[in-house]
């Protein structure tokens, strides 16, 4: 299994529409302006977050449980940046969409921007033939609020080649995150 380079990225998005929209370089300015890049890099691709957050609240007293979860438990927010309260959890999406190849697994590693401000992203893996916007999982593991910014670099991709085709994909299994768009809550 070997990891697929930026000429790779660019080719499976140019042929097969791997990542929708698609970035084929690095962007770092945005009018003029720095931001926390996003796009092609050397061997994997920086995703950008969308402006649809679900930020995790107390004020109804519910209990986080994956089996039996209550919406309650978020507070939705459409807007340019995310403060996530202390020691607190927010849900987002990538802004690009993804259709992972049958021979591919995909890894998410959070920027190491947000990883030095105590902000961790947590995403599973993207499984062969997995196909959706990507659910992120934003941890504020410090005692201060911490903001997270719509539009930009949040995480980058992986891509791993496998040394042979799986025999079944996620698609094949009717995985129940298949083709997922929004901010998509735990599921049973």
């Amino acid at each position: 299994m070997g990891i697929k380079s930026d000429s790779w990225i660019r080719r499976m998005a140019a042929e097969h529409k791997m990542i929708e929209p698609f970035e084929p370089s690095q962007v770092r300015r945005v009018n003029d302006q720095p931001i926390v890049s996003y796009g092609t890099s050397s061997y994997g691709y920086d995703v950008r977050c969308a402006d649809e957050f679900k930020i995790f609240t107390n004020i109804n007293s519910s209990i986080v449980d994956p089996k039996n979860f209550d919406d309650g438990s978020f507070v939705d927010v459409k807007s340019d940046v995310c403060i996530i309260p202390p020691n607190s959890f927010a849900l987002a999406r990538t802004v690009e969409y993804f259709r992972i190849p049958r021979d591919v697994l995909t890894i998410c590693l959070g920027k190491s921007t947000y990883a030095r401000c105590g902000i961790i992203v947590n995403v599973t893996p993207l499984e062969p033939e997995w196909e959706g916007h990507v659910t992120l999982e934003f941890s504020n593991t410090t005692p201060l609020p911490a903001k997270i910014y719509a539009h930009e670099g949040v995480a980058q991709m992986l891509f791993l080649g496998a040394d042979e085709v799986c025999e079944t994909s996620y698609r094949d299994r009717g995985g129940k995150y298949q083709g997922q768009t929004g901010v998509v809550v735990p599921r049973t």
